[in-house]
């Protein structure tokens, strides 16, 4: 082992859980930690930093922001393909999504706490989002929300548009649920509202995990850490694939300035590398052994669970018509990004209490759209390597409406929502009209299936499939985030959860980074006493 490559932790990724971790972990000054991330940083670059660049920039595909992958023609919406995106920056995906804060309930936290521990309740989950949250906005209830941590959460607009007045008050009287404030707040998680919390520090700008977590009074803008923290951050460096001795991770090989390069811990090695997580276990010897052993790869663990399980909501839109006077954002504040929106729960009336539906506003001079978000797919996906090589990207098969059952759904979605919405909102203003999908074919099942078809869009919310469970479960992670069947081998990131969390899954993924790392900080802290103690008595 060259000792300057030799580190108690290495971390792979920069988003919402790595950076946390690394963070918190060198938060002890004795404790070293080296980061691996494949793109560069990029914070101070305006498509990154300008909020207003927020809605469209996943659709980029720009080779310094984003990994991009590949589709499998999937059966429920006739063939068609989609091209994947995720973060590869520094921020990982918090520096390029929607910038939408939105935790997951207590319904939710429920199942985790059922499946994994107290470690996982909807109790300790607030205690854990105070203490990451800096909240700026308004609230029905300030004991939930923290306002002295590292994540500046910004509730926008102050003042919403008569666009968005509009819109949550049809969305009120189409659906029963009142207006709300917060929708994080435990007690109001259900109800249309006019202020999104977003992801922005106070002047608008966006927050993500590098802004939070890696910023100046953490690190220098080359990736080593200040005042005396052992803290090194190498970028535009790809993992390729994990070290072991026996069943134990000791260290990573990584590619850096063309020349692949060893690094080794004396602790753990924790991915947090989110779609790509996967494809670093599989590439190592983690995955089903019959997978594995065709693309020439020795086996270390045989899990087929690896992979498996992907869940991704769905993503659809109905267009209306405006009032040409109303505005879809206030005049000084383009950084507020959405014109209102809403969680509601199924509107076949089974679970009321539990969210199914996210709408979101989005607002234009011309017209009004609303993006819906089914919450609880029951489709499941995979992803798998083509490969040995590790420069050869996943392929994704994200399974979108391959059970039957989520088509319904989102029929009925725009059966009943979007349908007494679109009526509530023209007898506000008639000059909101239903443009698409038309009201003859939401009436008629065949046109409107093939709408939805054709119609669905893609959603960066990939989740689950090295699922946080036990192994008879279909899990690959214990509920600390251990691998199982090896040792010092750690996953943290939105690929673990282990029930499909019911809105944007950044905050998941934060969540989940906190906890790990709060266990891992407890650990060390014990065993350097238990070290102390054993060395005094020794003497």
């Amino acid at each position: 082992m060259k000792k300057n490559l030799t580190y108690d932790f290495i971390v792979v990724g920069t988003g919402p859980a790595g950076s946390v971790i690394a963070k918190s972990l060198t938060d002890d000054k004795r404790t070293s930690v080296l980061v691996l991330e494949a793109g560069g940083n990029h914070d101070k670059d305006k498509p990154i930093k300008d909020s207003t660049f927020a809605p469209e920039l996943e659709e980029s595909f720009s080779p310094n922001y984003f990994w991009q992958g590949e589709g499998v023609p999937l059966e429920g919406l006739d063939g068609r393909t989609f091209e994947w995106t995720t973060g590869r920056l520094s921020g990982g995906g918090s520096s390029i999504n929607g910038e939408q804060y939105v935790r997951p309930t207590a319904a939710v936290l429920k199942k985790w706490e059922r499946l994994l521990g107290p470690l996982w309740s909807p109790d300790k989950a607030i205690r854990h989002f105070k203490q990451l949250e800096n909240f700026n906005g308004s609230t029905t209830n300030r004991a939930v929300h923290g306002f002295k941590g590292r994540i500046s959460i910004r509730q926008a607009p102050e003042n919403p548009t008569s666009m968005a007045q509009k819109l949550a008050t049809a969305i009120e009287r189409a659906s029963g649920y009142p207006i709300i404030l917060d929708y994080n707040d435990p007690d109001t998680p259900l109800g249309p509202f006019t202020r999104w919390q977003l992801y922005q520090q106070p002047d608008g700008l966006r927050e993500s995990s590098s802004t939070a977590f890696l910023s100046s009074d953490i690190m220098t803008p080359s990736g080593v850490g200040v005042n005396n923290r052992k803290l090194t951050v190498l970028f535009r460096t790809t993992a390729l694939r994990i070290l072991f001795s026996g069943k134990r991770a000791i260290g990573i090989e990584f590619l850096k300035d063309g020349k692949c390069t060893r690094a080794y811990s004396r602790k753990k090695v924790i991915l947090s590398a989110g779609i790509n997580s996967p494809q670093i276990l599989m590439l190592s010897g983690i995955g089903s052994a019959k997978m594995l052993k065709k693309s020439g790869i020795p086996v270390v663990f045989n899990n087929p669970n690896v992979g498996q399980r992907l869940k991704n909501h769905t993503l659809n839109f109905a267009v209306f018509a405006v009032n040409s006077n109303d505005r879809p954002l206030p005049a000084q504040d383009s950084n507020a990004l959405y014109t209102g929106g809403a969680f509601l729960p199924d509107p076949s009336g089974n679970n009321p209490e539990e969210r199914a539906v996210q709408l979101l506003g989005i607002g234009a001079d011309e017209q009004l759209t609303i993006a819906i978000l089914y919450l609880r797919p029951r489709s499941k996906g995979n992803i798998r390597i083509q490969s040995k090589d590790p420069l050869n990207i996943v392929l994704a098969d994200e399974g979108f409406l391959s059970d039957p059952d989520d088509m319904e759904a989102v029929k009925r979605i725009y059966r009943i929502y979007i349908k007494n919405i679109a009526q509530e909102l023209s007898q506000i203003d008639p000059s909101y009209q239903l443009l698409s999908p038309t009201f003859d074919m939401i009436d008629d099942d065949e046109k409107l299936e093939e709408f939805i078809k054709e119609n669905f869009d893609h959603n960066h919310h990939q989740q689950g499939f090295l699922r946080m469970a036990p192994l008879s479960k279909g899990g690959v992670v214990d509920s600390r985030g251990n691998v199982h069947g090896v040792k010092d081998l750690i996953v943290a990131d939105a690929s673990i959860i282990p029930f499909t969390v019911d809105g944007n899954t950044s905050s998941a993924a934060y969540l989940i980074g906190y906890t790990i790392a709060k266990q891992l900080r407890k650990k060390t802290t014990r065993n350097k006493k238990q070290r102390t103690r054993t060395e005094w008595t020794e003497e």
